[in-house]
């Protein structure tokens, strides 16, 4: 497939025959599962994900791929292309209305089986992307995404760890996160300036915690994070007392990092719901 990476779309292609099998055999992908591949590039995974489940939805922004794509998948299995931003694409839409569902009886209407995200994501748009998915974790059984190693380890973080942040407390909220291998550059075309690990995300089937609000929760994260190296008595002091941080039984002095997902959740709740004891 002669295609020249473009930039504006953070197009790094995955090329190591080695990394491929690996990634393929975790992912473990069977007959019948509702695939999607985001942004599957030159097909480095697609056709070996064809291969295995005989059908797959992917979204690819660059429309001069699709062509090249399609014509390369199709000995391989049922491809669906979906010429999209991954952005502003609705994953729940596929849920029992995927390539996989068209063709398969195994999956009847009614089905709850939960949709499998795999991908190789742009590094400018890492972040975003994964916060996007994030709002349809009820509709994912899983998620493996080849990520910036710098980022993954973030995802990954524990409290009191320096790279523990606002990511690792959004995402570990409602994701079981997993750091697998380190890919390195030169399996890419053309190689970042960074190493890329694999990280693998289950969304809980049953929210860890009860967030009446998402979205003060988010706000509260990133309130709390903005200027880490502040007390929670000054960084929060916007949206929650020094009387509500005690009664929550949290250090007034601590700082974010050291909070732990269960705390954050205690805290958005509080804070939501002033009325609601700890």
């Amino acid at each position: 497939m002669n295609h020249h990476p473009r930039k504006r779309f953070g197009q790094h292609f995955l090329r190591d025959p080695i990394i491929i099998n690996r990634i393929l055999a975790l992912i473990d992908a069977k007959p019948g599962q509702q695939l999607i591949e985001i942004g599957p590039g030159q097909g480095a995974l697609t056709t070996g994900l064809l291969t295995a489940a005989g059908a797959l939805d992917v979204i690819e922004i660059d429309r001069d791929l699709i062509e090249p794509l399609a014509k390369r998948c199709q000995p391989f299995g049922q491809l669906c292309i979906h010429q999209a931003d991954a952005l502003q694409f609705d994953l729940c839409t596929l849920l029992n209305d995927s390539c996989a569902a068209a063709i398969s009886e195994s999956i009847p209407a009614s089905s709850t089986q939960r949709l499998r995200l795999i991908g190789n994501l742009p590094y400018n748009i890492s972040t975003p992307l994964l916060f996007h998915f994030l709002k349809y974790a009820h509709c994912l059984d899983d998620l493996h995404l080849m990520l910036q190693r710098e980022v993954v380890e973030r995802i990954c973080a524990a409290p009191g760890n320096k790279t523990y942040g606002r990511l690792s407390v959004m995402v570990q909220t409602y994701c079981a996160a997993e750091m697998g291998f380190i890919i390195h550059a030169d399996a890419f075309y053309p190689p970042p300036k960074v190493e890329s690990a694999l990280l693998h995300l289950r969304p809980y089937l049953q929210p860890a915690f009860a967030l009446g609000n998402r979205q003060h929760h988010a706000t509260l994260v990133a309130t709390a994070f903005a200027q880490r190296r502040k007390t929670l008595r000054n960084s929060l002091r916007e949206l929650i007392s020094t009387a509500q941080l005690i009664a929550a039984e949290i250090d007034p002095n601590a700082r974010a990092e050291t909070l732990t997902i269960a705390e954050f959740a205690r805290l958005s709740e509080l804070t939501c719901n002033p009325h609601i004891s700890p």
